[in-house]
């Protein structure tokens, strides 16, 4: 390699190829706590205390877990341009035929199957290089990205750019492979650092992370697999209902911007402040979806609750995992006769929790909508965000 050219954060290396690649500080970097920047963790810290405190005591948060994994694999799949929606992804699982191509559909719900898998597996291995590299085999497995050596760091340079680009006019270059494994060591030691506050701290792994980009292909959406684990691990929430793909898709190219800021040009005070925001954004809004859908909930139950038959009951609560339902999927998981599921079903109709929505004669396929409305409905950003956007 050629002499290398300093920059803020880190060092841009002129590479035999030649191509320049940049190479990140191993350090944390030294915060400027400005008076915004202060408001805005304390923000973030009440918000998220807050979900914490008032989303645990709702009446099922472990019912809610499912459809909010889902919502973020949705939502962190579509930063990286898979268009299947949270509706068909729900509808799939409950075994109803859509349109969207298997590809897609697979990619989203691998990120469901490394999402649930990483939260599990905290109980035995903590935060690590090593679990990175599980959650990225299970992310990739099967998928476009099988090529992509799933569950292996990368052997050869990648770039990040628009279609067609190359090393050399991408708009930007992580660590050469000679460099990778040191500046992957650098990073876990800032994993287990205890020095920041955690928001803060999360805050700083995610740009890092995503500055080594250490894998072929899914970098993003393990970066943002990160976040929830970290949050988890750090038992920041009891229940995992907080993810911030929603805010970053729903602010996509100032999340670019903000991460490029900050390998360009060490802005870390502008990425962290645009974080925390997205943390007490989605705070709010998790807390409010989770309020509703558990308020609407309860109207259900309250007006099945004089049926003989507890089916409807175990129905609703099927509804509250995955708001789409077939008679022959709910049969299989309840364990009772069809018969029974499709009385049941034909009672909740009548009640106006779930309709009919294939239009079909046989396989028919039913969806409350109501509940569906409040998770794919977009994030909300205040106008606080707005305003600085």
């Amino acid at each position: 390699m050629a002499p290398s050219t300093n920059t803020p954060w880190g060092r841009t290396v002129r590479c035999p190829e030649g191509y320049a690649a940049f190479i990140p500080e191993g350090r944390l970097p030294s915060l400027v706590w400005t008076p915004a920047l202060t408001r805005a963790l304390s923000d973030a810290d009440r918000l998220i205390g807050k979900l914490a405190g008032e989303g645990g005591r709702l009446p099922n948060p472990h019912l809610l877990i499912r459809p909010f994994v889902r919502r973020e694999a949705v939502l962190s799949s579509r930063i990286e341009g898979t268009q299947s929606t949270l509706g068909e992804l729900l509808a799939a699982e409950a075994g109803a035929a859509v349109e969207r191509s298997p590809a897609d559909l697979r990619e989203v719900g691998n990120y469901v199957v490394a999402l649930e898998y990483g939260l599990k597996r905290l109980t035995s291995l903590p935060l690590s290089l090593r679990l990175l590299r599980e959650l990225h085999e299970q992310l990739m497995r099967g998928v476009r990205g099988d090529r992509a050596t799933p569950g292996q760091f990368r052997r050869s340079q990648n770039w990040i750019g628009p279609p067609g680009c190359t090393l050399i006019n991408a708009t930007y270059v992580p660590p050469p492979p000679s460099a990778l494994m040191e500046c992957l060591g650098a990073w876990e030691q800032s994993l287990h650092d205890r020095s920041l506050p955690p928001l803060v701290q999360v805050g700083i792994l995610h740009p890092h992370f995503e500055a080594i980009h250490p894998f072929l292909d899914g970098n993003g959406r393990v970066g943002r697999l990160l976040i929830t684990l970290f949050l988890a691990e750090r038992r920041i929430l009891p229940t995992p209902l907080l993810y911030l793909s929603a805010f970053f898709e729903a602010t996509r190219w100032e999340y670019y911007d903000r991460l490029r800021g900050v390998t360009a040009r060490s802005e870390w005070g502008e990425w962290l402040h645009y974080f925390l925001n997205g943390v007490a954004r989605q705070s709010e809004d998790a807390l409010g979806r989770a309020t509703r859908i558990n308020a609407l909930v309860t109207r259900w139950r309250a007006a099945v609750a004089d049926t003989p038959s507890k089916v409807a009951g175990r129905l609703v609560d099927l509804l509250v995992a995955n708001p789409y339902l077939t008679l022959t999927r709910a049969t299989q998981q309840l364990r009772v006769a069809f018969t029974t599921v499709q009385r049941a079903v034909a009672r909740l109709e009548r009640l106006g929790i779930v309709s009919e929505v294939s239009g079909a004669a046989r396989n028919r396929v039913y969806c409350a909508t109501k509940l569906l409305a409040i998770l794919e409905e977009p994030a909300r950003l205040t106008p606080d965000h707005l305003d600085k956007s």
